[in-house]
């Protein structure tokens, strides 16, 4: 059932614009967006994708009417990413979207350094990775949205530290995708004097059976679980597999609450999404990238799914009930 909305502190940037006007393109002509990243394909991310769709026709864009979405996919192997966006950018896109973790944005930024990208940054730093100049001011041919996930993952462990705190010993389950969030976690559990077991997956296809037997040989008491696109297809695994262990999780998105898991705390995908579809239908009415500042994400979820807390035997406290958006009964 829905709860109050619930910002946890978190602050956003987000832009007043003035209405949006109808679709500025010629008559006749067809707009074309080339899409790099998790979008329909990801079982997290594609909740979010018909409120793309919806920004975008509220601006007089309609695919199969004046819109063409063309996709370069999802791939393991990065070449066959970049190979992917490269086509996308010969074909002469008017906008390339780029989302997800960091490498979508370098495959888009390879293919084009003229296109305007508009991105969904969901594992990264923009600003810190030299993509953009800063938010306010981004400059070059990128724009978009930014999920503030590393701030998130701290946000996380404290949430958890509030819901068990008579538990010390966290285990954080991350990849290479998901590193600058694990490295703002693991400051952050330190800071709060938790005994940090860390587990980096590798070469996906991953083996999560092995990494919760590793978890169970450390004796942990809580798991984080990070964002990253390899994690999504195994949620409800992954979610089992914490139950088997009477293990506490939090994630980063409700989808793997929905699943089985106990909490998450995170970005709306929705909200991302429909803030992506704002900036590409302006930019195909004729804004720059430049001068479209970088917005900052500002509506959070917390969601707790009390039959898994059953399940694993745990009480979660009025505080953290009343807090959530979405309880699962």
């Amino acid at each position: 059932m829905r709860r109050r909305d619930f910002i946890g502190g978190l602050g956003g940037a987000a832009i007043a614009w003035p209405e949006m006007t109808r679709a500025q393109q010629p008559a006749g002509r067809t707009a074309r967006i080339g899409f790099v990243g998790t979008g329909r394909n990801n079982p997290i991310t594609a909740r979010g994708y018909p409120a793309f769709l919806d920004e975008l026709k509220k601006a007089g864009f309609v695919v199969g009417q004046n819109l063409t979405i063309e996709e370069a996919g999802e791939y393991n192997d990065a070449k066959r990413l970049f190979a992917a966006a490269a086509d996308l950018a010969q074909s002469n896109v008017d906008v390339l979207i780029a989302a997800g973790p960091e490498v979508m944005l370098q495959a888009a930024v390879t293919a084009s350094k003229t296109i305007p990208i508009v991105m969904w940054a969901i594992n990264f730093d923009p600003i810190a990775r030299g993509f953009v100049q800063s938010l306010k001011h981004p400059g070059g041919n990128i724009t978009g949205v930014v999920s503030l996930q590393t701030e998130l993952s701290a946000k996380q462990v404290e949430l958890l530290t509030q819901a068990f705190p008579e538990k010390t010993r966290l285990a954080i389950l991350w990849d290479g995708l998901s590193a600058d969030q694990f490295a703002a976690a693991e400051r952050q559990a330190k800071s709060l004097g938790l005994n940090v077991q860390s587990l980096e997956l590798e070469k996906p296809p991953y083996n999560f059976d092995a990494a919760f037997q590793r978890f169970s040989e450390g004796s942990a008491q809580m798991l984080l679980v990070l964002s990253s696109p390899y994690f999504s297809d195994f949620r409800a695994h992954i979610a089992e597999l914490a139950i088997q262990q009477r293990l506490p999780t939090m994630f980063i998105f409700k989808g793997y609450v929905q699943a089985g898991g106990l909490m998450s705390y995170g970005t709306d995908p929705a909200a991302n999404f429909r803030q992506v579809g704002f900036y590409v239908a302006k930019i195909l009415n004729g804004a720059k990238a430049a001068d479209l500042p970088i917005e900052q994400a500002t509506k959070f979820e917390l969601a707790v799914n009390l039959k898994t807390a059953k399940a694993i035997g745990v009480d979660l406290s009025t505080s953290v009930l009343v807090r959530a958006d979405e309880v699962i009964e």
